[in-house]
């Protein structure tokens, strides 16, 4: 398959001006004849829905959970990244842009990456007119707080709140437009297949989660803001509901899924506590602007109260290791010194798998109500999670599951291999490479909702005629039988093993093998067992109840059917990718101080899986990644 970009010709700083230029246009009375379905309505979803109808299109939004408002994007803590330079400390969008292209290990596409720090300074108007309650510093201006991975503050925020404050900005828009008529929402609806005829993208299949109806929608175009496939491991900060289904099944039907492999381990999540889990608690990358990440350095200090471990017993390990950028180390590099120091011996807590976060000297040195006004409700929430008070010993922190960087692959327009099925946010796989930089998914987000799909969207329509099909076309009623055959499957087998118990062993199975590092034969141990996990599942899962109501287990069965196919596509990725870069840490292929090697003569590309069928292997294609503007080098932060 030939993966074309259709990235546009000139230099780079030119390029997203010179597609405006020359775009094709809908005539403003025309725009009302085109629908688009958008499902997910977090940051991505919410900001293009509302401003697709803003601009004339009849929009239908679909979510699972009882209110968009509900979506994911609402856990996001630490802040949103722009290049405004309000610091004054050297800021630039080029300089935004370099931050993510290395923070990316360079494997992003460059001009998606310069487009996004372009866009990245009109988001915050954008916020600040919706009455986003951004933090200010004492003269009335946007306060900017450093995150890791960056030499300058640009990053803005609402304390530890900042993903809720900036999705109630993204869902009063999208509500003006329901009021308006605009916008025609149904939530606790979920994509459980889509509809391609020709290659084209003409709707979807959904399940009225509370009846258990079965409907087909039809549109000109459909957007997919579904998120991430962090839950593929089970215990991950994601909400439970966070699934991969939308986009997996989507591939299934002809979209590449590129570079699965790519996740990203966020360095400062509150440890596990025991089997009994079933997600686990992110504490912001914006903590580590004040605390201190160490252990002691010693082994017979394991099991003694932090502040009976003297200063000069305690290895500060980010600032040893990496003294430029110290505690704001980016997140790959930061989770692998905290698992290199657990690994050594000389991890902290119950499980020996923890590191500390230590306010002490930030609230020598501000005092204590300063601190609490930056992070007061971080800190409340994790006293009421571990009964342990933050101000007055150190947190204990380890990497856990955060976010992925791939997804389904898409070119320029933000449209994958399919037409007419455009892929935003963390659903695609296009502007954070190997490992994304904090306070970077709700920039993204947001720029492919509110400011690049409104014109690549229009673009498309324009350039394209108009053939909306019926949900009376077979295309339709094939993927409707598809569903309820696969619906019927589950509640027939009534076997002795709960989704839950499988969904546990298939993460298991990915944290150990291919989580924070893996090797080539990690890999296939993973993917032979997640084959085993996936034949007992058809025979032994055990689904109650029946399709024709509000069923959760039957939702949770179908969820984890596609993380049982999917988890194998993840490590056959791991497995075939012969390098480390970011969050794909293969120990095979390491410098000597530990630090990821990667491979750029043979994999300075973005891997496309095409799905081939039922337990067949897919077929891997490749899309270069051409640096016009930034060299590949080694990535240090020392």
């Amino acid at each position: 398959m030939k993966l074309d970009a259709r990235i546009p010709a000139g230099p780079l700083p030119l390029k997203w001006e010179s597609f405006k230029k020359d775009q094709k246009l809908v005539n403003p009375a025309n725009k009302r004849k085109f629908r688009v379905i958008v499902v997910g309505t977090g940051l991505a979803g919410a900001s293009a829905a509302a401003t697709l109808a803003e601009l004339g299109y009849e929009v239908q939004a679909f979510c699972f959970q009882d209110s968009p408002r509900r979506a994911h994007s609402i856990a996001a803590q630490g802040g949103i990244n722009a290049a405004k330079n309000y610091q004054n400390d050297g800021d630039s969008v080029h300089r935004l842009f370099y931050d993510t292209i290395k923070g990316g290990d360079y494997r992003a596409r460059e001009a998606n990456v310069h487009r996004l720090a372009e866009v990245s300074v009109s988001i915050i108007d954008q916020c600040v007119a919706q009455g986003v309650p951004f933090a200010r510093e004492y003269g009335g201006l946007l306060e900017n707080r450093s995150f890791g991975g960056a030499q300058v503050s640009r990053t803005f925020y609402c304390r530890g709140q900042t993903g809720q404050q900036l999705l109630l900005g993204a869902y009063q828009a999208l509500c003006r437009q329901i009021g308006a008529g605009t916008v025609k929402m149904f939530p606790r609806t979920e994509m459980l297949d889509l509809v391609v005829h020709d290659n084209r993208a003409r709707g979807i299949v959904v399940r009225h989660l509370e009846s258990g109806k079965v409907e087909s929608f039809t549109a000109d175009a459909v957007v997919l803001a579904t998120g991430g496939y962090s839950n593929a491991f089970y215990l991950s900060t994601n909400a439970n509901g966070c699934n991969v289904t939308a986009t997996y099944r989507s591939y299934k039907r002809g979209a590449t899924f590129a570079n699965p492999c790519y996740t990203q381990i966020h360095p400062t999540c509150i440890p596990v506590a025991g089997d009994h889990q079933s997600k686990l608690t992110l504490m912001s990358e914006s903590l580590r602007n004040d605390g201190r990440v160490w252990v002691p350095k010693n082994a017979a200090d394991i099991g003694k109260h932090p502040g009976q471990i003297a200063e000069g017993d305690r290895d500060y390990v980010l600032e040893r290791l990496y003294p430029s950028y110290g505690n704001l180390a980016p997140r790959d590099v930061s989770s692998r010194a905290a698992k290199r120091v657990c690994d050594e011996g000389r991890g902290v807590g119950p499980t020996g798998l923890g590191v500390y976060l230590d306010f002490a000297d930030a609230i020598k040195r501000q005092g204590l109500p300063k601190i609490r006004a930056k992070y007061g409700n971080l800190f409340d929430m994790y006293q009421r999670i571990t009964a342990e008070n933050g101000y007055e010993r150190p947190m204990r922190i380890y990497p856990a599951l955060h976010y992925t960087m791939g997804g389904l692959w898409v070119d320029y327009h933000l449209m994958s291999n399919i037409d007419g099925l455009f892929v935003l946010g963390e659903a695609n796989f296009s502007d954070h490479g190997a490992n994304r930089l904090g306070a970077s998914a709700l920039m993204q987000g947001l720029a492919d909702g509110y400011f690049v799909l409104p014109y690549t969207l229009g673009n498309y329509f324009a350039s394209t005629p108009a053939d909306r099909k019926s949900v009376g076309h077979s295309a339709f009623k094939e993927a409707e039988e598809g569903v309820a055959s696969q619906t019927k499957k589950l509640l027939g087998i009534n076997g002795k093993k709960t989704s839950t118990e499988f969904h546990r062993d298939c993460g298991k199975t990915l944290w150990e093998l291919v989580g924070m590092s893996r090797t080539k034969a990690s890999c296939e141990a993973a993917i032979k067992r997640i084959q085993e996990l996936r034949a007992e599942f058809w025979t032994n899962v055990n689904v109650p109840g029946t399709g024709e109501s509000l069923n959760m287990a039957l939702e949770r069965a179908g969820r984890v059917a596609d993380f049982l196919e999917f988890g194998e596509l993840l490590a056959r990725d791991a497995s075939t990718r012969e390098e480390s870069c970011g969050g794909h840490f293969r120990e095979e292929h390491q410098y000597p101080d530990g630090e990821a090697k990667r491979d750029d003569v043979n994999f300075v590309h973005a891997a496309a899986w095409e799905y081939t069928g039922p337990d067949k292997t897919p077929i891997r294609n490749e899309e270069p990644l051409n640096f016009e503007t930034v060299k590949p080098s080694v990535r240090s932060y020392k």
